[in-house]
């Protein structure tokens, strides 16, 4: 028993499921944002936009599917492993692409609002809002849990 009173296997089955409703949040934000930027490419304006904007939005579109690759890979590994005794390892190694697949996320969010920020006012002001975007999501995501584990240490 652990300090919550669960044996290891209960403790481990409670874990992987957590692991996968945090993956459900995540990846339905990403499938949104995926369908958005691939709307953006059939647009009749896209056509007529600068190589930059494209390469933003390419560059964009990359790190959403990169973020949907590492988010999705621990549910496929689950049914394709499922009752083979993997359990730990999957858990393992999904929190670790859970996180990277966050920070691709976070990648991906900026992109989107670069680009969009390009579209609506461009320059330096663009520049500044995704650079916004870009500590807010490292602020939330990332460094609030460090000092908090920090603070319980």
């Amino acid at each position: 028993m652990n300090d919550t009173g669960e044996s290891p296997p209960v403790q481990l089955a409670r874990n992987f499921n957590e692991l996968l409703q945090e993956l459900r949040v995540a990846l339905s934000g990403v499938q949104i944002l995926f369908a958005f930027l691939l709307a953006v490419a059939f647009t009749e304006r896209y056509e007529d936009e600068s190589t930059y904007i494209k390469t933003i939005h390419l560059v964009t579109v990359m790190l959403v599917a990169i973020s949907f690759g590492l988010l999705m890979a621990p549910a496929v590994w689950h049914r394709v492993l499922f009752r083979g005794g993997y359990r730990q390892r999957i858990l393992t190694i999904s929190n670790r692409f859970a996180l990277c697949g966050t920070g691709f996320l976070a990648a991906s969010m900026t992109g989107t609002v670069l680009l969009i920020a390009e579209i609506a006012v461009g320059g330096v002001g663009a520049k500044i809002l995704a650079a916004c975007a870009a500590v807010m999501f490292t602020t939330l995501w990332f460094f609030v849990p460090a000092l908090i584990r920090r603070d319980d240490s």
